[in-house]
């Protein structure tokens, strides 16, 4: 632990980035479309920075263990982040839109480093007993990023136009360099810089998250549930508009969600030991399976509760996965671990939403049953690999 680097200074700048990162989705979507009045072209854009990430987050891990001062590089992914998206606001309506989203993928591609590459370094900031309750801060950061970014979006686009969300999207990222360039660097880091081949450490980093069963469980539980969330956020406008009379009561419904995950994880966070991550992983798809289950109703009451539920369920799940990681993940290969498993979150969700979209055109209980299934499908996976590894008699590597 570096000596007067600290935890709040840690969290501040976890928390600018990553509600900069949150808010750039939604300033992008109203900059594309305001400048080229296409929605097909706004979420091009979108789609070109979430796709990327898949690719992204491993690559960046691999760069981030072996270097010998990962908060330079985790700086230097921020001030490329911070650039692309303003890079892209010029560029809107003046080159190609193939080249405009190209950008857009160049910024996918460091899109992993905001949230995973920063959870990685938690360990090197705090002592090992303050990591549980450090870890639940960490995680309040994602939550409080989720319930700020968008509503800023949408408020300074409405104060100074959608080109204004954007620039305030990579001012705030931007605040977060100072934090990152400081982030401590342990002595074994410094004197053992392993300099092996990059496609060795990302199979070693791939192996790692498969064969180390608690691991390889929380990995496939987060999966598949964010398949189900991405339905659910697909899905929030048409349950604004047909239980709580307009689409945009959709947006109220998602902060709703934020501000019940946020309680949860800020009782986690006061008491670290109420729960092991390893029970949180399972029980949460349980409960948002519930949720999903009210939601499908369409009743005003019963859609209250589900949110609630909601949040109980991903704050909590979010909070234990980077437990496990924490635990598990062997100290060289960290980041690649924390950023590879971002990607795959970040991926499954684009592929909940896209799932969703049709679907919930034609029938919207009929996705949002879907969501749930895919939410008993993640308790179901689980149950089946802590069988295996009780059947095995181990549940550490194979």
């Amino acid at each position: 632990m570096k000596k007067g680097y600290t935890l709040g200074r840690y969290t501040a700048g976890a928390a600018a980035a990553r509600t900069g990162d949150e808010m750039s989705g939604p300033a992008l979507l109203l900059a594309g479309l305001a400048v080229t009045g296409s929605a097909a072209v706004a979420s091009s854009l979108l789609a070109g920075i979430m796709i990327a990430a898949a690719v992204g987050g491993p690559l960046f891990g691999v760069l981030l263990d072996r270097s010998a001062r990962p908060g330079r590089l985790l700086a230097g992914a921020l001030t490329g982040y911070a650039s692309a998206l303003v890079v892209i606001l010029v560029a809107l309506g003046r080159i190609p839109i193939a080249l405009t989203v190209l950008i857009a993928v160049f910024a996918g591609l460091l899109g992993p480093a905001l949230s995973g590459g920063w959870t990685s370094q938690l360990p090197h900031v705090v002592p090992p007993e303050a990591l549980a309750r450090a870890n639940g801060l960490d995680a309040m950061t994602f939550n409080a990023a989720g319930l700020a970014g968008p509503a800023l979006a949408g408020a300074v686009a409405a104060l100074a136009g959608a080109a204004a969300g954007v620039i305030v999207a990579a001012v705030l990222i931007c605040l977060a360099l100072p934090a990152a360039w400081a982030l401590p660097v342990t002595r074994e880091r410094e004197q053992a810089r392993i300099r092996t081949p990059v496609g060795t450490d990302l199979t070693a980093g791939f192996r790692a998250i498969l064969h180390i069963r608690p691991l390889a469980r929380a990995t496939t539980v987060s999966v598949i549930s964010c398949v189900g969330e991405g339905m659910l956020v697909a899905c929030a406008p048409l349950l604004g508009q047909r239980v709580l009379g307009t689409a945009g009561h959709g947006a109220l419904l998602l902060s709703g969600i934020a501000v019940s995950a946020l309680a949860a994880n800020a009782l986690l966070a006061r008491h670290p030991e109420l729960l092991r991550p390893d029970t949180v992983m399972w029980c949460s798809t349980l409960v948002l399976a519930g949720a999903l289950l009210l939601a499908a109703t369409g009743r005003p009451t019963l859609l209250t509760a589900a949110v609630v539920l909601t949040g109980i369920g991903e704050g909590p799940q979010l909070t234990a996965l980077f437990a496990v990681r924490h635990r598990e993940a062997p100290e060289r290969l960290r980041g690649q671990i924390f950023t590879t498993g971002a990607s795959l979150k970040l991926t499954a969700f684009a592929v909940g939403a896209a799932i969703a979209g049709p679907l919930a055109v034609r029938s919207l209980p009929g996705a949002l049953l879907t969501a749930a299934a895919c939410q008993l499908l993640a308790a179901l996976s689980c149950a089946l690999l802590w069988r295996e590894a009780e059947h095995n008699g181990s549940d550490g590597n194979e």
